[in-house]
């Protein structure tokens, strides 16, 4: 549902949609708790730590695959589920597993908690009892990676040692009460690049340049019809005042207190995140995503039946309303209603992605850039803001602020959706790969600028400033994801390669064509003076 134009302005841009950015200064994650290694095998205790796919059959029934991770020790297990066997499951008694058990053992896939004594204690007891296998069930969630102590430099562990996550441990607890349980262990290999990456690649990519371009498709010829649709008379129709209070540009003092307030909103994140959190985050994004999705079906609309008759309604708040805008908007609401409802179905990630796309379209449209000085502050203090978060904030927090609200850690199961994702198709342990809208807004806000300035100064694409920034941005996704790959899946602050890749090439080229002074003092409303001087000589 649209809003009255001043109205709209300052309740999309300043209070949801500044909460949305702030909150989606996230990382190019992925849904992988632990690292995978695809090298050689290795003796002793230097084994390469795998992810293992732990399938699990109750009673005959196939049930939902667990995930687990390798020890540096023990046998290696295929990579290919036929290589497996199917082996019957029991728990350790004791179930520390740390001396001889009163259970059966042999042939069996020996189950064990964490603690009381050293993993290789618990394998050895494991072995020494005929077990086919350890799975040893964390405290906690995370895969903790099982490694040999100092004093233990070579072993004679020739059965797999497997760690599996608490709740993991859970469910086969209670599957396990009066019934038969089999596991099935196997480590398969991961691509090193899913076509996900490349569809993620392109849609980052692809919403900057639509953002930037957007201006040929309404707001230069046709500002006032885009944003006045739900009101058809407005004071100032016609004298373009209203077109410039639409505009909310950043000043260096602004960009200073956004970057504070992240930082704010952020740890507030990371402390009370709850499900009502991230319900109030998911409503915000809905309304966020239908004033976006609006604005983007009806600027086309306007443009192309601007000169075009059109029946109008009386509808209460609103005044006069076209009819073609109402049936819209209800369409661009059922469509936000639908995806909230279904938002934890497979499918779900398409609806995120188209409501996402709009509202950052929408965002690019609303807020600017006015120069190369505010510009560098911003993207400075982003810089700084993502590798504090991601990287450093452990030292005070003990695990990334950054990685975990991203995660939705501590969220009854519910995630954040300010951010665009794609599942990995190709992928044998399935997931997403992400990238945060703060990792597309503040790089788009100085791409959509370099336009501006470009078609202000009558520059062509090859000596101009958008073509390049384009690239840019296109290689700094590519370091971002190589750089995921190197750091075997662990969050990566985005914008520490994004904005090297952009507002560096925009210093280094201003510099090298002497334009450099230009950039920084530039002005858009000089710039429109001085054409529009030109246009009455």
């Amino acid at each position: 549902m649209s809003f009255p134009p001043g109205i709209r302005r300052r309740f999309v841009v300043s209070f949801p949609l500044l909460l949305l950015v702030t909150l989606s200064f996230a990382v190019v994650a992925t849904a992988d708790g632990a690292s995978q290694d695809d090298g050689p095998e290795l003796p002793a205790c230097n084994n390469p730590f795998k992810l293992v796919k732990v399938k699990i059959w109750v009673d005959g029934v196939e049930g939902e695959d667990l995930s687990g991770i390798t020890a540096s020790f023990g046998a290696s297990l295929p990579e290919e589920a036929n290589k497996s066997s199917k082996l019957p499951a029991v728990f350790s008694n004791p179930l520390n597993g740390c001396s001889n058990s009163s259970s059966k053992l042999t042939g069996y896939v020996a189950l064990s908690i964490r603690g009381d004594c050293d993993f290789v204690t618990k394998a050895k007891v494991a072995q020494s009892g005929g077990a086919s296998a350890l799975l040893v069930i964390n405290d906690n969630e995370e895969l903790y990676k099982m490694v040999c102590s100092e004093n233990d430099t070579s072993l004679n562990i020739s059965i797999p040692v497997v760690m599996i996550p608490k709740s993991a441990g859970d469910a086969i607890n209670k599957s396990m009460e009066e019934k038969h349980v089999e596991f099935l262990l196997y480590a398969p290999t991961r691509p090193i690049v899913d076509f996900s990456v490349i569809f993620l690649w392109a849609m980052a990519v692809g919403t900057i340049v639509t953002a930037s371009l957007w201006q040929e498709f309404g707001t230069s010829e046709n500002s006032d019809e885009r944003y006045n649709e739900l009101s058809k008379e407005s004071p100032n129709a016609g004298t373009g005042d209203d077109d410039d209070k639409e505009i909310l540009d950043i000043s260096v003092k602004g960009a200073v207190v956004f970057v504070i307030t992240a930082s704010t909103f952020l740890v507030l994140l990371y402390l009370f995140m709850s499900a009502w959190f991230v319900w109030l985050l998911i409503v915000l994004f809905c309304i966020g995503g239908v004033q976006g999705m609006h604005t983007c079906i009806m600027t086309p609309i306007v443009r192309k039946c601007r000169n075009c008759p059109q029946k109008t309604l009386n509808l209460p708040l609103f005044g006069e309303v076209s009819i073609v805008s109402f049936v819209v908007a209800l369409c661009c609401l059922s469509f936000a209603v639908v995806w909230a409802v279904n938002r934890r179905e497979s499918y779900s990630w398409v609806g995120q992605d188209i409501l996402g796309i709009c509202l950052m379209i929408t965002v690019l449209q609303l807020a600017r850039l006015p120069n190369i000085k505010v510009a560098t502050v911003l993207l400075c203090c982003a810089f700084v803001y993502d590798i504090f978060w991601v990287f450093l904030s452990p030292l005070i927090f003990h695990q990334s602020v950054m990685i975990v609200v991203a995660r939705g850690d501590n969220s009854g199961g519910e995630s954040i959706p300010m951010l665009l994702r794609v599942p990995r198709a190709f992928d044998p342990w399935g997931g997403y790969d992400m990238i945060g809208f703060g990792d597309i807004l503040f790089p788009g806000l100085l791409v959509a600028f370099a336009f501006r300035y470009d078609k202000a100064c009558k520059k062509h694409l090859a000596n101009g400033y958008f073509l390049w920034l384009i690239i840019g941005y296109g290689f700094g996704l590519l370091f971002t994801y190589l750089g995921l790959y190197l750091m075997n899946g662990q969050g990566q602050p985005a914008l520490l390669y994004l904005v090297p890749c952009t507002l560096g090439v925009t210093v280094i080229l201003g510099l090298v064509r002497g334009e450099l002074k230009e950039l920084w003092n530039y002005s858009p409303e000089s710039s429109s003076a001085t054409k529009n001087l030109t246009g009455e000589a």
